[in-house]
């Protein structure tokens, strides 16, 4: 499983990049506001951090100023992947970038039929948002388990990019049923090395080594 970082965030996806955690970075018109920074000018210093895809959205809703927007996106870096929303415009922007060779990330998924659409239109990087599917009362899961599903039946090469990630355990459940990558705010993966046993764990070593009296070094 592949591993993105959801941020605009440079000092946190450095740390994360030293350790070999980051596979590619999303970013989001949010995301770019919480970071108080151009969004070209941050992108690019992203994009000269890691080598997999960097995501960056365009904003417009209609097709024909998210083709123009996405393309100057594109001029930032060679491992942008352009973002567009899972609109029908979206789609005709995702199909106008895939044919002339951009990696592109269709977001705001929330349903099985609008992933195979995406496929069709030649996203490198289907969204769906399980954790916003869990907010009103759907399982975000279940949805990455379909998708998973269908696009091994018919042999798409869209990858499932499980996005809103919220806890560790939508990690773990996504890794068991075949998500291709995660994305998730960088104090999210840190938990995943978080568990109370391994903290009593240590607590009792400590205790007992220093009964022993000994020091290393």
């Amino acid at each position: 499983m592949k591993f993105f970082v959801d941020t605009a965030d440079v000092a946190a996806i450095r740390e994360l990049n030293e350790l070999g955690m980051v596979d590619g970075v999303t970013t989001n018109p949010s995301l770019i506001l919480k970071s108080g920074r151009d969004i070209v000018e941050v992108t690019k210093e992203i994009c000269g951090i890691v080598s997999g895809p960097v995501s960056a959205e365009v904003v417009a809703t209609d097709a024909k100023t998210m083709i123009s927007e996405g393309l100057t996106l594109a001029k930032i870096a060679p491992n942008i992947a352009i973002k567009v929303p899972l609109t029908w415009d979206g789609l005709t922007a995702c199909k106008a970038f895939a044919s002339e060779g951009h990696m592109v990330n269709v977001t705001l998924c929330f349903s099985a039929a609008q992933a195979i659409l995406a496929a069709k239109a030649g996203a490198s990087f289907i969204s769906p948002f399980i954790g916003r599917l869990d907010d009103n009362n759907y399982d975000g899961v279940q949805l990455i388990e379909d998708i998973r599903t269908i696009y091994d039946n018919y042999g798409f090469k869209t990858e499932i990019l499980a996005a809103s990630i919220r806890s560790v355990n939508h990690i773990t459940d996504c890794a068991r049923i075949g998500a291709d990558v995660i994305t998730a705010p960088p104090a999210v993966i840190k938990a995943m090395a978080n568990h109370v046993l391994t903290d009593k764990g240590l607590e009792q070593f400590l205790k007992d080594w220093a009964k022993t009296g000994q020091k290393i070094g």
